[in-house]
């Protein structure tokens, strides 16, 4: 049995030797919930907020920029999500179409949108835009300072909020994947247009300010994402309680989900080739912005024959391999000696790669690390991936 639950969180790099060995299929195991502490928080003020975002990201973002009101039931029992509410994920390119950050975007609620401090309606309506993003860490103010330079004349502020605030993950094999409950919620949250709190749903959802956890917008099975005040615990994760990040990591690893521009390489990774149409992160609907032609082209063509894959690492007799595999190393194909893609990210015998899905799959039982051919690569489909992201020669090829 794995020892998922800490008394206190680590880095992801301690412990690797311990879940070298181990599975990192956590299917039966949870909920979980760790404090993501490669991220980091950055706050976009002022009215040009939402337009300034729509220009540079890849995913539409008008939505912030609705009345919350007019997506509001009129029902006197209404308590169901606004769409204004709702996290969005989404990349920012540069200019030849090459990924360079990816961003969750979240709209903390409007003054208007809660109780005021008597408790008997809406509280004093506000004009004011704010936008919270969660960001990697590591390049965190390389990405304010890119985010200024594009900003010229539009009113728009942009700080670091890392010390205020953290940004959290809850996932697990026992969390389902869809749930109304107040235990696991949705993304609803109580405000003024709700007449009812079955079993303290607000307290389950967030703090007095609004913080509360939202469905991962990339996929149901990731679980649940939010961005909490770091002075304090998020509701349902119980003190000293919560997970190492190790383990988010080993959970997003095992469904073939690439984050952060660590692991979807800056200036060079092609954003539909780390999937991240199917990870909602793109609007083919929407107007131009930074990168588009590149994208829209590659969509239209419709036929990407490279995926970032999960990758599991085993030696000559099977077993989960103890020893480092570094990222940037060539998978081959071992009887012609021919690369069918390159390791992005591993962690113990765990990872993800770049391939050529034709290889990959039809060549499944010659696959190892180029220069150490005693490490065996086994790569697999994930389960959520639709069907139409495979080529007609790969139809005929048994990929469960």
């Amino acid at each position: 049995m794995l020892l998922l639950r800490l008394k206190k969180p680590f880095s992801i790099y301690q412990g690797l030797k311990f879940f070298s060995t181990q599975t990192s299929r956590f299917d039966n195991v949870g909920p979980l919930a760790s404090r993501l502490n490669s991220r980091s928080i950055i706050r976009l003020t002022g009215p040009d907020s939402v337009k300034f975002l729509q220009g540079l990201l890849t995913n539409d973002v008008r939505q912030f920029g609705e009345s919350v009101h007019e997506k509001v039931s009129t029902l006197a029992t209404s308590n169901l999500p606004t769409v204004g509410t709702l996290p969005v994920y989404a990349a920012m390119l540069n200019p030849q179409g090459r990924f360079l950050y990816d961003f969750f975007l979240y709209r903390p609620p409007q003054s208007d949108e809660k109780l005021d401090p008597t408790g008997s309606g809406p509280g004093p309506k506000s004009d004011k835009v704010e936008l919270f993003a969660d960001v990697d860490g590591s390049t965190v103010d390389e990405l304010i300072d890119t985010l200024k330079r594009y900003r010229l004349r539009s009113n728009v502020d942009i700080e670091h909020m890392g010390d205020e605030f953290c940004c959290w993950q809850r996932y697990g094999g026992n969390l389902s994947d869809k749930s109304s409950s107040a235990e696991e919620p949705e993304v609803a949250g109580v405000g003024w247009g709700g007449s009812i709190d079955s079993s303290s749903m607000s307290s389950a959802q967030g703090s007095e300010s609004g913080w509360k956890w939202f469905k991962d917008p990339r996929l149901d099975c990731l679980g649940f994402r939010g961005i909490f005040p770091s002075g304090s615990l998020p509701p349902l994760v119980e003190a000293d309680k919560e997970a190492a990040e190790v383990n988010y990591l080993f959970w997003r690893l095992d469904k073939g989900v690439a984050e952060g521009p660590n692991e979807i390489p800056k200036g060079e990774a092609i954003p539909l080739e780390y999937n991240l149409a199917g990870l909602n992160a793109i609007s083919f609907d929407k107007g131009c912005y930074v990168g588009q032609e590149l994208v829209a082209r590659t969509h239209h063509r419709g036929v990407i024959r490279k995926r970032v894959l999960p990758l599991k690492f085993l030696d000559n007799d099977g077993k989960e391999v103890a020893q480092k595999v570094a990222s940037g190393s060539v998978v081959a194909d071992t009887s012609s000696g021919k690369k069918v893609g390159t390791v992005t990210v591993a962690l113990g015998s765990r990872g993800l790669g770049l391939m050529r899905l034709e290889e990959a799959f039809k060549k499944s039982n010659a696959l190892a690390i180029q220069g150490s051919e005693d490490v065996k690569v086994v790569a697999s489909r994930p389960k959520w991936w639709p069907d139409e992201w495979f080529t007609n020669e790969l139809e005929s090829v048994d990929i469960a």
